[in-house]
C-alpha cells in the first residue's frame, strides 16, 4: 500500500521543482524512486531521516530558512477527513511541517483507506509544541477547556521529549468538538508554538484502496 502510495505522488512531481518531504515509511519509498527516475528536483524535509536518505539517494537537499516557496509538499498523518483536516501525533516534527506545507502550492497528503474518515474521530492524541517556559500555564490553559492533556517523556532518558527547537510536547485527549472549534481554542493559548492539528491546510489526499485509489481535493469539497 505505502509504496503504491508513493508511486501515486510520483505523478505530481515536475523536473526542476522543489520538493517538500515529510517523515516516514511512505516518504522513503517516494525518495527511492525520485532517485530511480532521475529526477532533477531540489528537496526540503522537516524530517532529519528523510533528509539522511536524500543525501544517501545523491538527491539535492537545502535548509528549511533558504526556501519561501514550495512546489509540492508530500506528507503522511495519522487520521484525514473528507474536508482535508488532518491530524499527526508521533513524530513531533508539526511545526516544521506546517511550514512546508504552507509554502507548498499543493500539499499532498499520502494515507491509505483505514487513515481516512468522514470527520476527525482523534483516535491519537493532539500534540502541541510548546515553550518551556510556558509549560505551567498551558498545561493550567488546556485542563481549564475541559480536556486531560500529559507531557510526553522520553524514551531515551528520564524527563520530558524536547523537539529540535528546544520545546517541549505536551499530548491532549480530545473527546468531543469539531476542528474548527479545536484549532480556534488551541490557537489562542499563548506559550503553544504549534498544534498537529492541520486545518484547512492540506490542498490533496491521495488516499490507497485495494482496488487502486482515490484522490480527495480541496476544490471539490463543499
Amino acid at each position: 500500500m505505502k509504496k503504491r502510495c508513493a508511486q501515486y505522488a510520483l505523478d505530481y512531481i515536475k523536473p526542476h521543482s522543489i520538493l517538500g518531504l515529510g517523515g516516514g515509511s511512505t516518504i522513503a519509498y517516494l525518495v527511492e524512486m525520485i532517485q530511480a527516475k532521475q529526477l532533477d528536483v531540489t528537496i526540503v524535509t522537516p524530517s532529519v531521516t528523510t533528509a539522511k536518505l536524500c543525501q544517501a539517494a545523491e538527491l539535492t537537499v537545502v535548509p528549511m530558512s533558504q526556501v519561501d516557496h514550495v512546489t509540492v509538499a508530500f506528507d503522511g498523518c495519522d487520521e484525514v477527513d473528507g474536508h482535508l483536516n488532518a491530524l499527526k501525533s508521533g513524530g513531533g516534527i508539526h511545526t516544521k511541517e506546517k511550514v512546508i506545507a504552507t509554502m507548498a502550492d499543493d500539499y499532498i497528503l499520502l494515507v491509505d483507506e483505514s487513515k481516512v474518515s468522514d470527520t476527525l474521530s482523534f483516535k491519537v492524541p493532539l500534540v502541541l509544541e510548546v515553550l518551556p517556559q510556558a509549560l505551567a500555564k498551558v498545561k493550567a490553559d488546556v485542563l481549564r477547556l475541559g480536556y486531560q492533556v500529559t507531557a510526553r517523556m522520553s524514551a531515551t532518558s528520564d524527563g520530558y521529549t524536547y523537539t529540535e527547537n528546544g520545546n517541549l510536547l505536551l499530548e491532549v485527549t480530545i473527546d468531543s468538538g469539531t476542528c474548527e472549534a479545536i484549532a480556534q481554542q488551541f490557537s489562542a493559548i499563548v506559550g503553544i508554538v504549534e498544534t498537529s492539528l492541520f486545518y484547512q491546510i492540506a490542498t490533496k489526499a491521495i488516499v490507497v484502496t485495494t482496488e487502486g485509489k482515490r484522490i480527495i481535493e480541496r476544490s471539490q469539497i463543499k
